[in-house]
């Protein structure tokens, strides 16, 4: 990618699902910014800024290794798809309920949900995907929720349900002493087994079950 050292351009029109970063710049502002080449001297010492941009750098090399993959047809309309589908997942989405039931503490959805691909992801050869959240069976807005997270695990797995139950482990152990979440459940999808690098663990978890 060329940079540019003149300022940015305008930002894209207001979208109210957009999300403000702690520096005050739009996330889709920065986005653009990064993806027209543009930048300036926030964007270039702003560690929020570069932080959205690794993100995104990060989301587009891995729709590219897709693409690459599926060649032999157009995958230009799924590559599109793949791209509008995480990047909802990095809007900040809806708050969600911390600590006491009397307590005004709130963490926004994306936030929670990179705690808890974080975790699910310290079970070697895990790659965690989406992470979606939903109210538990008490409801309210300050009532526990329930968590559905989607993942990678590698081929190699010799017991999936023991995988499943560490990853459950993982998560719902950051939910409580990393965010304070009152989680009801973990529902654990697995989406796809994957061969791992040359040199990655082969997918035992640390330990065993606990």
């Amino acid at each position: 990618m060329t940079t540019r050292t003149h300022p940015p351009g305008p930002p894209p029109p207001h979208d109210p699902d957009d999300e403000r970063l702690p520096c005050g710049r739009m996330l889709s502002r920065v986005w653009a910014d990064w993806e027209d080449g543009a930048t300036d001297a926030h964007t270039a010492d702003c560690p929020h800024c570069r932080e959205a941009v690794a993100d995104l750098d990060r989301l587009e090399t891995t729709v590219r290794a897709l693409r690459d993959d599926t060649a032999g047809y157009d995958a230009a309309p799924l590559t599109r798809r793949v791209m509008d589908v995480v990047r909802m997942e990095l809007r900040p989405g809806r708050p969600l309920p911390l600590g006491d039931h009397d307590e005004d503490l709130w963490v926004m959805e994306a936030a929670a949900a990179r705690t808890l691909r974080a975790a699910a992801e310290r079970v070697p050869g895990v790659r965690a995907g989406s992470c979606r959240f939903a109210p538990g069976p008490a409801g309210g807005a300050r009532g526990p929720v329930a968590v559905r997270i989607e993942v990678h695990a590698p081929l190699s797995t010799p017991d999936l349900h023991v995988l499943a139950g560490e990853v459950r482990r993982r998560v719902l152990g950051a939910a409580d002493r990393l965010l304070g979440l009152d989680v009801t459940d973990v529902d654990i999808r697995i989406t796809d087994l994957v061969e791992e690098p040359d040199g990655a663990p082969d997918g035992r978890t640390e330990g065993g079950p606990r």
